[in-house]
């Protein structure tokens, strides 16, 4: 019974809507614009979120960073504190390599950003990393052609360099970048890898504009003080990083000889805090987007109910009819509401058509931005659309329901 009765609901809805085609859309407008404006912009901060964290994609979840600056600052604390602290060095990360017994491995990091030229062709904004052979195992690279360094190449500092796809495509057209030269500020180094194309998104070009190098030949061409730099350390199978970290700690407050009563003037950085923090950050997005949407779809609530309350007006006689041959006030009631659920639907689907065709558009002629539309946001989408439609058609059900049949026919 209930579905024979929204099928009929559904049907005189849709029959309102062809009947009285602008009263009826520009009703149903304010819940359009109101589901239409949540989806877009959850499609578009998903999107977001997701490249976001897929930066991180190539970080272990078991790999501790040792760095000067914290990537989340603590309440109250100076960033100026922050920022004349000295960063780890080289010698730090050899140092603390038999002193780690939970550590499986301890690489180094550092770079800058570069102009890479082959002839006439040049590439401007490289990110250049300098980095110890162990990166290898912390770091999950993609390499689609060649290979990385060889142990004798970082104890030489041999001039070999592994390229991103975006600079081997620019500096070498051909397709042939392998075991040919290129010039990294100022010095000639044989291209012994490719990484993988990962392609644009809206955050960055992953590692298409990355150029590794051994260590070694970094410090013939970088003072690494001054930059960035980092130790990474991968915890050992089973090891959680809490006892990792306790033991860095305790390791690395004598190297840099730290008084027990002194900070640290190192943070220990995990990938956890960064996708912990974009959360943070997104779960506001998240509520502005309600608060925005709700104050529309409460508008399009307000519309539904008027036609609803039409539609009552209009079809008074026919109520007094169903009520005289025994229809009961739950019958009248729900047959109502059901209109209203069914009126929000429609406005529904059409606000999500409007915005898959968006998403669609833009992945289609965007060039690097991408955009997400789960079937979460769907279901989302059609689950407002009902609350909506019971929201708007409560009042008018409950008007048709308490009317008196004899009174009812007598207004025909």
């Amino acid at each position: 019974m209930s579905r024979r009765l929204f099928v009929e609901s559904f049907i005189q809805a849709w029959q309102a809507l062809v009947t009285n085609r602008l009263r009826t859309l520009l009703s149903l407008l304010g819940v359009m614009i109101g589901i239409f404006m949540i989806t877009a912009v959850f499609a578009v901060s998903d999107s977001l979120e997701e490249n976001l964290k897929g930066i991180f994609s190539s970080v272990r979840s078991d790999v501790l960073f040792v760095e000067k600056m914290p990537w989340t600052f603590s309440a109250g604390y100076p960033w100026w504190k922050y920022a004349v602290r000295r960063d780890p060095t080289l010698e730090d990360a050899k140092m603390l390599a038999g002193r780690l017994p939970s550590a499986r491995t301890i690489a180094f990091q550092t770079g800058s950003s570069t102009t890479i030229e082959k002839g006439s062709s040049s590439f401007a904004g490289a990110r250049m990393g300098a980095v110890t052979l162990e990166y290898l195992d912390v770091m999950e690279l993609d390499i689609a052609e060649g290979r990385f360094f060889s142990p004798r190449e970082v104890q030489a500092g041999v001039p070999v360099v592994l390229i991103g796809r975006e600079i081997a495509d620019r500096l070498f057209p051909d397709g042939n970048a392998l075991d040919q030269t290129c010039t990294v500020e100022g010095r000639t180094a044989r291209v012994i890898g490719i990484l993988a194309e990962e392609g644009t998104s809206i955050v960055g070009s992953g590692s298409d504009d990355l150029a590794l190098i051994p260590v070694t030949f970094g410090q013939q061409l970088v003072n690494f003080r001054g930059v960035k730099t980092s130790i990474l350390i991968r915890a050992m199978e089973g090891v959680d990083l809490e006892v990792l970290k306790g033991e860095l700690i305790a390791a690395y407050r004598p190297l840099r000889r730290l008084h027990p009563r002194e900070d640290n003037d190192f943070a220990v950085n995990e990938v956890e805090m960064l996708t912990a923090f974009i959360d943070v950050i997104f779960g506001q997005v998240e509520y502005g987007v309600w608060f925005i949407g709700v104050f529309a779809i409460l508008i399009g609530c307000f519309s539904v109910a008027n036609i609803m309350f039409v539609s009552v007006k209009e079809r008074t006689p026919l109520i007094g009819v169903q009520k005289a041959l025994g229809a009961k006030r739950s019958f009248v009631l729900a047959q109502f509401l059901t209109e209203a659920v069914a009126l929000c639907i429609i406005g529904a689907l059409l606000a999500l058509f409007a915005v898959g065709l968006l998403v669609v558009s833009v992945n289609l002629l965007s060039d690097g931005m991408s955009l997400v539309f789960g079937p979460e946001r769907f279901l989302l989408g059609l689950g407002i659309a009902v609350v909506s439609g019971i929201i708007s058609g409560l009042a008018p059900a409950l008007q048709a329901a308490r009317m008196d049949p004899v009174e009812a026919m007598r207004a025909a």
